[in-house]
């Protein structure tokens, strides 16, 4: 499945992430790649209302991961400050894996290789807004 949505700001980009949220499932993995301020971050707080998540959800940056209970739980991890897969290892991923929730990844081009396979979310600039990519992996 390959999906291109373009997006004109932030409430678009939630409902992109809210959309694509319907069709997960508990036990899959979204790598999110993209840059600062692409809206990583905004794509899964759509994600966590579709899942029935409550609650601000913030980057977690500072934390690593962040984690959102609702119909299915959603496991919020931020790369950004990791050096390379093995950090993600370190950090409990393969626990939060068997945990049987949905994880979403951003700034997944930190990370090669990456540790399982998933759906691959590509944000980018694009005139007037932003690209959105989706495609399984």
């Amino acid at each position: 499945m390959t999906m291109r949505i373009f997006s004109e700001n932030v409430s678009q980009t939630e409902q992109a992430g809210f959309n694509f949220a319907r069709t997960l499932n508990a036990g899959d993995v979204v790598w999110i790649f993209g840059g600062l301020g692409a809206g990583k971050t905004a794509f899964v707080r759509g994600m966590a209302l579709a899942l029935g998540c409550a609650g601000p959800v913030t980057s977690p940056s500072y934390s690593l991961a962040h984690e959102y209970a609702g119909r299915i739980t959603l496991f919020h991890f931020d790369a950004y400050r990791l050096n390379d897969t093995e950090d993600l290892l370190d950090i409990g991923w393969e626990d939060y894996l068997l945990r049987g929730g949905v994880c979403a990844v951003e700034w997944a081009q930190r990370l090669n290789p990456l540790p399982c396979p998933g759906r691959h979310v590509t944000i980018e600039e694009a005139e007037g807004g932003r690209r959105i990519d989706v495609s399984e992996q």
